[in-house]
């Protein structure tokens, strides 16, 4: 059996795979977007709690593999009677691994942008709350899509590490398919082409939306 043959013949394995992977790579980076918003407005904060509670979450999702930390959720919890779905347990991994990162691109996407603007909607009386989320989160937000859509990407390929725990993405499905046919390098080779189709495929929605940004601009 050819890898074409193998592929078409476990199609509905590869598809849930895709199915979960994609699923869980939206949830990772539309909680991990959010989440690092806020992680990033605690590090910029002028008072010290705020600030050292949003450093020590950025340092210790950054400083520690995430598989270790997909273990201490799944498993780690349990022992103070907390217990996840398998597929709750990644979710909850890739939303929090990937807020430390987000939020380190947002706080440098807010400190780039002009305190002269920042300036001038307080002189119109805009409160602080009002300026963040009407002027200056916008445009950090818009000078950073092309880091947020990176770190999609990286989500899509990292999410694999989820097959540990039993979730059935693309990386479990290849090892289903494995211990059914006995061959181990075929389906391999067959979600390293899909992962490299979703990416790739990605890459470039994402550099057409960034090329439209920068059209509407030039307007």
């Amino acid at each position: 059996m050819n890898i074409f043959q193998t592929f078409w013949e476990y199609r509905s394995y590869f598809a849930t795979g895709i199915q979960y992977t994609l699923l869980l790579a939206a949830i990772g980076v539309i909680c991990g977007f959010i989440l690092g918003i806020l992680i990033s407005l605690l590090r910029l904060s002028r008072f010290w709690l705020p600030r050292f509670l949003g450093t020590v979450w950025v340092e210790i999702l950054r400083g520690t593999p995430m598989l270790v930390q997909l273990f201490i959720i799944h498993y780690g919890l349990t022992s103070f009677g907390i217990k996840f779905t398998p597929i709750e347990s990644g979710a909850i991994t890739l939303c929090i691994n990937s807020s430390a990162y987000l939020a380190e691109v947002f706080r440098a996407g807010i400190q780039g942008i002009d305190r002269g603007q920042a300036e001038a909607a307080r002189s119109l009386g805009m409160t602080k709350g009002m300026t963040m989320r009407y002027i200056i989160l916008p445009q950090a937000v818009k000078s950073v899509l092309p880091a947020i859509g990176n770190e999609f990407i990286t989500i899509i390929k990292e999410s694999s590490i989820v097959s540990f725990i039993g979730v059935t993405d693309l990386m479990y499905q290849a090892r289903a398919v494995t211990s059914i046919t006995y061959e181990s390098l075929k389906p391999l080779l067959i979600i390293a082409a899909i992962y490299f189709v979703m990416t790739f495929t990605l890459s470039k929605l994402l550099g057409l939306f960034e090329r439209r940004l920068n059209t509407d601009d030039h307007r």
